[in-house]
């Protein structure tokens, strides 16, 4: 996922991209704890997309503010 792709979504979709990408961080550091992680380069690319989608979202919020 890209940041263009992300400007492209409305704010709704965003959010609702970002509780879905939270409940896999959440999971993924489940299966981190009890050894059950196979893919440990996931939680990596999920933390940036969560931190891509709120910048996009807070983008948005400062364009509408104007």
């Amino acid at each position: 996922m890209n940041a263009q792709e992300l400007r492209d979504k409305t704010p709704d979709q965003l959010r609702d991209q970002l509780v879905a990408l939270k409940k896999e961080a959440f999971n993924l550091r489940f299966q981190q704890a009890t050894s059950q992680l196979e893919n440990t380069a996931r939680m990596r690319t999920v933390r940036r997309d969560v931190a891509r989608v709120m910048t996009v979202l807070n983008e948005k919020a400062r364009e509408a503010a104007k």
